[in-house]
């Protein structure tokens, strides 16, 4: 079976940062769906806080029927919530009682909820087309060595003060935190009220505005690190930010680091997934994961950093989002460059693909500038 893997799509955002919105931008992929038997949506496949989730559907779905259409007739697309669309599984979760997820549990589209049923009816291509379509959570087992989830388990083990790292770390502080030994159900005390917080602030997000919480991460990055030239605003920030972490420390709420270069932001995402892996007893030789979108491991990486204490191996899918703070010069070279996935065979290590080239998005870009 030839799976492809793709997470963080986040259609259907306010900011307009998900490039698979765009037809041109689309193409690479829909090419590979072609001959895909199974698609794997690895989470965050809808950007759900940003406003209210009929605004996401909308924008979201000519690029969900294109992929759907793309895909052979009798191929299987397997939807695993992540953070930014834990929504599409969150009633279901809410009324398993004390049922164990496990590592993976399968379930209809519309049993999980009404928006993964809508979801399901584009991605299924509709009439003799017969794309099944299923929701998988926390993971999917994808050959008996291969595991895959999105990867939102890793905050509250994070050392990046992101949102949802400090957020984590104050829920911990209230419901306990994630033991070791762990299950799912541990993470998702911890996680799960966070997600229906955010969710519900969006449903009521003004017209122009974003949710509570959403598109902060790239703004305070780049105000953050800056590129030289930065304002007085943000070098009296930079001058604070490591007393509020150490503030943060003290409370309880940590341990975070106020270094936010891209090695720290690697390293980050890998020792945390790690410590995920760990605790849930995940037996995989590899593990596939989205969430950071930092596609990897690069021709330039250290493999070894990708290797986690039980022996898995990390592969990270990449992004479908263009934020220019992340990739600023580097451009295709750049690790958060938007179009990987990870391809998977019958036999053999799970491969990265690099889909979207330099000019779909150069071409948008100046699209967009001259309208």
């Amino acid at each position: 079976m030839r799976t492809l893997v793709i997470s963080d799509l986040h259609l259907g955002g306010r900011t307009g940062v998900d490039v698979l919105r765009d037809p041109v931008a689309r193409e690479p992929l829909l090419v590979e769906l072609a001959r895909t038997s199974r698609l794997v949506l690895l989470g965050d496949t809808l950007e759900l806080r940003h406003g209210p989730a009929r605004e996401a559907l909308a924008r979201a779905r000519p690029a969900l029927e294109a992929m759907g259409a793309a895909l052979p007739a009798g191929a299987e697309v397997v939807l695993v919530p992540g953070n930014h669309d834990h929504a599409l599984a969150a009633p279901w979760l809410d009324g398993r009682a004390q049922r164990p997820l496990g590592h993976e549990t399968r379930v209809k589209p519309g049993t999980a909820s009404a928006l993964a049923r809508q979801v399901a009816g584009w991605l299924g291509g509709g009439g003799d087309h017969n794309v099944g379509v299923e929701i998988a959570y926390p993971g999917i087992w994808l050959r008996p060595d291969v595991y895959a989830m999105h990867g939102h388990y890793l905050d509250p083990h994070g050392t990046v003060p992101t949102f949802e790292r400090l957020a984590a770390g104050a829920m911990s502080r209230m419901v306990g935190a994630v033991g070791d030994p762990a299950v799912a159900e541990d993470y998702e005390r911890v996680l799960a009220p966070l997600y229906a917080w955010i969710t519900s602030a969006a449903q009521r997000a003004a017209r122009e505005g974003l949710g509570a919480g959403a598109g902060r991460a790239g703004k305070a990055y780049e105000l953050l690190q800056g590129d030289g030239h930065q304002p007085v605003r943000a070098r009296l920030l930079t001058a604070v930010f490591p007393l509020g972490i150490r503030g943060l420390n003290l409370l309880g709420i940590g341990p975070v680091r106020s270094d936010l270069s891209g090695d720290a932001l690697r390293r980050n995402a890998l020792d945390a997934l790690g410590e995920v892996v760990g605790r849930l007893g995940i037996e995989a030789e590899h593990v596939i994961f989205g969430h950071s979108h930092r596609a990897g491991p690069l021709a330039d990486d250290d493999v070894t950093e990708w290797r986690t204490p039980s022996g898995a191996w990390l592969h990270n899918s990449g992004s479908w989002v263009h934020e220019p703070v992340f990739t600023q010069a580097a451009g295709t070279a750049s690790p958060y460059w938007p179009g990987g996935a990870i391809l998977v065979e019958d036999r053999g290590a799970p491969q990265l693909l690099r889909l979207l080239a330099d000019d779909d998005l150069v071409r948008d870009d100046a699209d967009a500038d001259a309208a």
